[in-house]
């Protein structure tokens, strides 16, 4: 496929979280993306521990504005911008105070308020789609890193199947080694009924209080591809990636131009 925009959708990116695997992969598959010629649009949450301050974060007003609502409850979108220098990758903060702190934090929200993660989750995604819906801008693969965004590919296949946006989107989850402090809030399946969502779509989370293994569930039947980011991921999810038959990239470093390389052949690939 011809590959002229990519959107990352990430739950922690260095380096305005403290690093981890996750956050270095996410930064340099976007920055190794970008410098390949390809358009880049990338958003993470913008947590309490994120100093607006030091980071050069402000709001983009033009984007911001619209109310997203959760279990009937409207909560406002609220967006800003910072630049990563030298590499000059912007980087899309997601914001709410009913869903992260306004002050510098000890520690993530999805830590401190593990009870609000399911709102949190849906929050998060819905905010990415709409921001990128409103920059009026297509993109041919979208990448979901972290849990907090395993419910993305299920709104893009889903709630936003018909939309100019995302219809000819190839959606790619990566894998991982990482868990839930606490499962998720049993009624999350009852707030994403709110969107339209039915038993069917919702199966691997109905009823319960939704695991680790159960969010994978339910990105792996909406998506397109999977590639592997940690050498360590469950072996419960690299069965249900098995079993899925979907295109799988396996593990490798993401921090040097060779796995950028490897990344953007899976990419053409779909």
């Amino acid at each position: 496929m011809d590959i002229n925009k990519v959107l990352f959708i990430s739950q922690e990116i260095s380096p305005y979280l403290p690093d981890s695997e996750m956050a270095t992969a996410s930064r340099m598959l976007a920055q190794g993306v970008q410098e390949k010629g390809i358009e880049v649009r990338t958003f993470m949450p913008k947590y309490g521990l994120i100093n607006e301050r030091t980071k050069q974060l402000h709001e983009v007003i033009r984007l911001s504005g619209m109310n997203l609502i959760i279990d009937d409850t409207d909560h406002p979108l609220v967006i800003k911008v910072a630049t990563l220098q030298p590499a000059r990758l912007q980087v899309y903060f997601i914001y709410n105070e009913d869903y992260f702190t306004p002050d510098i934090a000890k520690d993530l929200e999805t830590n401190t308020h593990p009870e609000d993660n399911d709102e949190r989750s849906i929050f998060y995604v819905r905010g990415v789609l709409e921001t990128v819906k409103k920059l009026r801008w297509i993109p041919s693969v979208i990448q979901c890193s972290g849990w907090l965004t395993a419910l993305a590919p299920l709104y893009i296949k889903k709630f936003y199947s018909d939309d100019p946006s995302y219809r000819d989107a190839k959606v790619v989850m990566s894998l991982f080694d990482e868990d839930l402090v606490e499962p998720l809030n049993e009624k999350m399946a009852e707030k994403l009924k709110y969107d339209g969502f039915t038993d069917e779509d919702l199966a691997p989370v109905l009823d319960k209080q939704a695991s680790y293994l159960d969010l994978m569930k339910l990105a792996i039947a909406n998506c397109d591809a999977v590639m592997q980011c940690s050498a360590n991921v469950s072996e419960d999810v690299l069965n249900l990636v098995k079993e899925s038959g979907l295109p799988y990239l396996e593990y490798q470093e993401c921090d040097n131009a060779e796995a950028v390389n490897r990344c953007m052949e899976f990419y053409h690939s779909l």
